[in-house]
C-alpha cells in the first residue's frame, strides 16, 4: 500500500518537528512538507499530492478554518485533521460545516494520533471524547415565513462564516457590493443582530443548513 501523505500546518517549531520525527518512524506515513503558515502550506499543496493535512486552529494571526476555506478555493480536495490545543463550540461547529474529517487535542498521548490518523485515511471521522461535537438542531433563523433564507442571502451568510469580507462575497458569487451589503442587512433583520460576529454565533447555535460552498 503507498504511504498515507501529510501535510503539517502548525506555527509551533518544536511542536512541528517533534510531530514529524513521530510520524515519519512509521512506515505507512510520508510527510509531504512541514510548514509554519498558511502561505507555505498553500504552496506546498500546489506542488505535491497530499492524503491529509494536519491543521493546527491557532495559527499567530490567523486561523485554521480560514486556511481551510483559502485551501478548498484553491482546489485541494483531501481530508483535514485538526491538531489542536482547543476550540470553542462555535469554533468546532464551522470546522465541522467547512468539511473537516477530525479534531485530535494535542495533549492526547502520540499512539493515538497515529490511530486517529489512520482513522481518517481509512474515511472515518476523529471527535475526541472532551470535545462536544456540533449541534444537529435545525432552527430557523427567525420564525415564520420571514425566516425564510433566499438563496443570495444564503450565499452570503455562508461568505460571511468563512470570514470573507463583503467585496471578497460579491467577487466569489458573482454580484455587486451593494447587491451582498443588501442581503448582509436583510441576514441581520431576520437573525435581529447588529453585527457580522453576532449574524455568525446565531447561524452556528441554530444549525442553519447553508451551501456546502459558494458557487
Amino acid at each position: 500500500m503507498p504511504p498515507i501523505r501529510l501535510l503539517l500546518l502548525d506555527d509551533h517549531v518544536l511542536f512541528r518537528e517533534g510531530l514529524n520525527r513521530l510520524l515519519v518512524s512509521e512506515p505507512d506515513f510520508q510527510t509531504v512538507a512541514q510548514c509554519g503558515t498558511p502561505a507555505e502550506a498553500l504552496r506546498a499543496l500546489a506542488r505535491s499530492n497530499v492524503d491529509i493535512v494536519l491543521l493546527d486552529f491557532d495559527l499567530e494571526d490567523d486561523t485554521g478554518t480560514r486556511f481551510i476555506h483559502t485551501a478548498r478555493a484553491a482546489g485541494y480536495r483531501g481530508k483535514i485533521l485538526m491538531v489542536t490545543a482547543g476550540m470553542s463550540a462555535l469554533e468546532m461547529a464551522l470546522a465541522w460545516k467547512m468539511g473537516i474529517s477530525g479534531i485530535f487535542l494535542k495533549h492526547n498521548a502520540p499512539a493515538i494520533l497515529l490511530e486517529a490518523i489512520r482513522v481518517v485515511a481509512a474515511g472515518g471521522v476523529w471527535t475526541d471524547q472532551r470535545m462536544t461535537p456540533h449541534s444537529e438542531a435545525a432552527r430557523p433563523l427567525s420564525q415564520g415565513a420571514d425566516g425564510h433564507l433566499t438563496p443570495r442571502e444564503q450565499q452570503v451568510l455562508r461568505g460571511v462564516m468563512e470570514g470573507l469580507s463583503n467585496k471578497e462575497i460579491a467577487l466569489k458569487i458573482g454580484v455587486s457590493l451593494s447587491s451582498v451589503k443588501a442581503s448582509l442587512q436583510h441576514l441581520f433583520e431576520k437573525a435581529g443582530v447588529r453585527t457580522r460576529s453576532q449574524l455568525v454565533r446565531i447561524a452556528l447555535e441554530r444549525s442553519l443548513e447553508t451551501p456546502p460552498q459558494i458557487s
